[in-house]
């Protein structure tokens, strides 16, 4: 879209047909996702891109910093609302490629302890920006998500996870391994995750300048080579991206295991299940020493790719 028809459609911020910005960037996203389905990757980096440089997907960007939960928290350039001029303003320069400001560390209460979470609060454009770029990102990776990967993920839910576990356990009874990766956010490998991202050099120069972006805790910046901000609009895609092919690998062992008469490879698949919901998980199977090896398994995997397990 040229300058001129951006311009145009400069009108006042409360009066934008938003269902209508709504319906064009859908329905980019959809051709994003049914691209990446099939595999065709010259089609959808080149609808990321459009997307991206769409003033519908820019405007979009900005309104939803502004109405979610956490606006209200400012970033280091202390800034927690903008004026509707302000608003649209951004959204014509809200552009990839722009300066990185460091992310301001805020400590909230874990329930149920006595602990502190750390988050990473971004400026108020580096979260628009995170916004965009997860608009772009998103289709393209929900074509390739695990089926049973449940957190931070669009139209899914804990019920969903749970729906997931009782399918698997209602007509046999099953031997469980309760998990979580220990400290999730703050352990993913950046390299690693970037390699896996394996997105176009724009997006890529971006995304590394967030992760490594670092913490203002106070008024100290301490350095961030690894981990993801908690409080990011795009950490939570970016922590199921860096945990995708869990499912996988203990599916591929299951393929190893002994069948019985009359079943295949395909059973084996079946009877043995991960579930995950964020940096929870469940492994269930009849077999105790299968549960027991997974555990090693998943284990072996999370390590190579930075984490730790903490079994319940």
């Amino acid at each position: 879209m040229s300058n001129t028809q951006s311009q145009q459609l400069m009108v006042e911020w409360h009066s934008i047909n938003w269902r209508k910005l709504e319906r064009s960037v859908y329905k980019l996203q959809k051709r994003i996702y049914q691209a990446s389905a099939r595999g065709d990757v010259k089609a959808y980096r080149r609808l990321q891109k459009t997307l991206m440089k769409s003033w519908s997907a820019r405007a979009l960007s900005v309104r939803r910093v502004q109405d979610n939960q956490g606006k209200k928290t400012a970033g280091v350039d202390g800034i927690k609302s903008l004026t509707p001029k302000q608003r649209l303003e951004l959204t014509s320069n809200l552009n990839l490629g722009s300066k990185v400001s460091p992310n301001r560390r805020v400590w909230i209460p874990k329930p149920g302890t006595e602990e502190k979470r750390p988050l990473g609060i971004p400026t108020m454009k580096d979260r628009a920006l995170q916004a965009l770029v997860r608009l772009a990102l998103e289709p393209e990776w929900e074509a390739r998500f695990e089926p049973n990967s449940y957190g931070f993920r669009a139209g899914r839910s804990c019920h969903d996870a749970v729906e997931a576990i009782f399918s698997a356990i209602r007509l046999k009874p099953k031997f469980v391994l309760d998990a979580d990766i220990a400290k999730c956010f703050d352990r993913i490998d950046q390299e690693a995750l970037l390699r896996k991202l394996n997105t176009f050099p724009t997006i890529r120069r971006q995304v590394r300048a967030w992760l490594k972006a670092g913490v203002m805790d106070g008024k100290q910046l301490f350095p961030t080579s690894e981990g993801t901000p908690q409080g990011g609009v795009i950490s939570p895609l970016l922590a199921n991206i860096a945990l995708h092919g869990m499912e996988e690998r203990i599916k591929q062992y299951a393929e190893t295991l002994p069948t019985r008469s009359g079943h295949g490879k395909r059973d084996n698949r079946r009877n043995l299940s991960l579930i995950r919901y964020a940096d929870d998980f469940v492994i269930l199977h009849e077999n105790l020493t299968v549960v027991q090896r997974c555990k090693e398994i998943i284990s072996e995997w999370l390590k190579r790719h930075g984490f730790g397990i903490k079994a319940q």
